[in-house]
């Protein structure tokens, strides 16, 4: 399984492109605004097709191509239940960002449930729930590949914004000590925004989650 990771949209968000040229088989995590233009190269080298698009929640930055990615490519959309108001009619977030962002709506195919197993390439990808930065963030976790995408719950060195409609620093806090502290050290967190990390990077120093309450 091969990885790209995807910078994408006015905000740089990470969009990631899961290939597996053996298998023919290609999944995008997240779809930020313009990734198309990056993606259809990538599948077209590595001779794959799209058959899946995860989301890891609603905000607008993580779906502003997700129409543009169904209608290309046929693709089917997973999220989770909690965003399907953010997702599905997405100029909800315009009117709390304060301005027109052009967004469409897309429909999802399937609701992702906590400790769900997905399958991809032979693989599994174990979806977690980790709420606090918009209520239906979840994660996918590959255990073999030692690989957690987890939208904006955590950064290096920081976690997602939680004063946004939905989210809360309590929630968060305790999603991210839960869902993520408790996979293995050396797993590589793949966030929404910015550079990877690792479980145990986050844990040691992360200056907004420590890895025991005090």
């Amino acid at each position: 399984m091969k990885i790209h990771v995807l910078p994408s949209g006015p905000i740089e968000t990470n969009g990631y492109l899961l290939l597996e040229p053996k298998r023919g088989e290609a999944v995008l995590v997240d779809a930020p605004g313009q990734i198309m233009a990056k993606v259809t190269p990538l599948l077209q080298q590595a001779g794959c097709r799209l058959t899946e698009l995860w989301l890891t929640h609603g905000h607008w930055d993580h779906m502003q191509a997700a129409a543009e990615v169904k209608r290309s490519t046929g693709a089917i959309v997973r999220a989770h239940r909690a965003d399907q108001a953010l997702i599905e009619t997405p100029e909800i977030m315009e009117g709390f960002m304060g301005q027109r962002l052009g967004l469409e709506g897309v429909k999802v195919d399937a609701w992702l449930e906590p400790g769900e197993m997905l399958k991809a390439f032979g693989r599994e990808f174990e979806v977690r729930h980790v709420p606090g930065h918009c209520p239906g963030n979840v994660l996918f976790y590959q255990a073999a590949a030692k690989i957690a995408l987890v939208g904006d719950a955590l950064f290096s060195s920081g976690v997602g914004r939680w004063d946004l409609p939905g989210g809360s620093f309590e929630e968060l806090e305790r999603s991210i000590r839960a869902q993520i502290y408790t996979l293995p050290d050396d797993t590589v967190v793949l966030p929404g925004h910015g550079e990877r990390t690792t479980v145990g990077v986050e844990k040691e120093t992360n200056p907004y989650v420590a890895a025991v309450v005090s």
